[in-house]
């Protein structure tokens, strides 16, 4: 059986870095993520969690698969394609796994504007607590069956309509059909 080799990520933490010109203090400060676990990372001394990954990318603002696959898209090869496979989709389920949400905007976008793919079972919903103030909602139905509340208004939705609505406050999308149902969910802050 063919052995493969863990991507070596300190050497492009560090590259990333220092294209920003940034100190290990800085990254760190950005990050979250302690100056002398940044300096080990870099010289490969330590094995990063994928929490401590997530925070480095987020500060570096690269996406993930760069990391892995050796850094972001140097200046000038702005023509490049970027693929990200289905596998290397990342997917959050909620707590009774109803729902399920693939996240289809990069990480770098995160607290600005995010989308997903939502699937909801029969009878579930995603219900969600208010996002930060001035947050907005777009979610289109895919299949027929939807139901959205925000606030004290709710709306249901045809395959192919589009509901628009505040997410600063309570809001939940809840699939009402006899049958799993997809729907793409944008969530922009302001």
């Amino acid at each position: 059986m063919e052995q493969i080799n863990a991507p070596l990520i300190g050497p492009v933490i560090q590259r990333e870095r220092k294209a920003r010109n940034l100190t290990l203090e800085q990254l760190a400060a950005l990050s979250g993520v302690s100056k002398s676990m940044l300096s080990q990372i870099e010289r490969g001394q330590a094995n990063p969690t994928f929490a401590v990954l997530w925070s480095l990318t987020r500060a570096l603002r690269i996406e993930f698969n760069d990391l892995v696959q050796g850094g972001s898209v140097p200046p000038g090869d702005s023509n490049r394609i970027e693929l990200v496979t289905a596998s290397s989709t990342p997917e959050i389920s909620n707590a009774d796994g109803s729902c399920r949400l693939r996240i289809l905007s990069p990480p770098k976008f995160a607290g600005e504007t995010e989308w997903y793919e939502l699937e909801i079972a029969a009878s579930g919903s995603l219900d969600s607590a208010p996002h930060a103030p001035g947050a907005f909602e777009h979610f289109t139905a895919l299949s027929t069956g939807f139901e959205v509340a925000s606030g004290g208004s709710s709306q249901t939705l045809k395959a192919g309509e589009t509901a628009r609505y505040a997410a600063d406050v309570p809001h939940r999308i809840t699939n009402t059909s006899k049958r799993p149902a997809k729907g793409l969910l944008v969530v922009l802050y302001r």
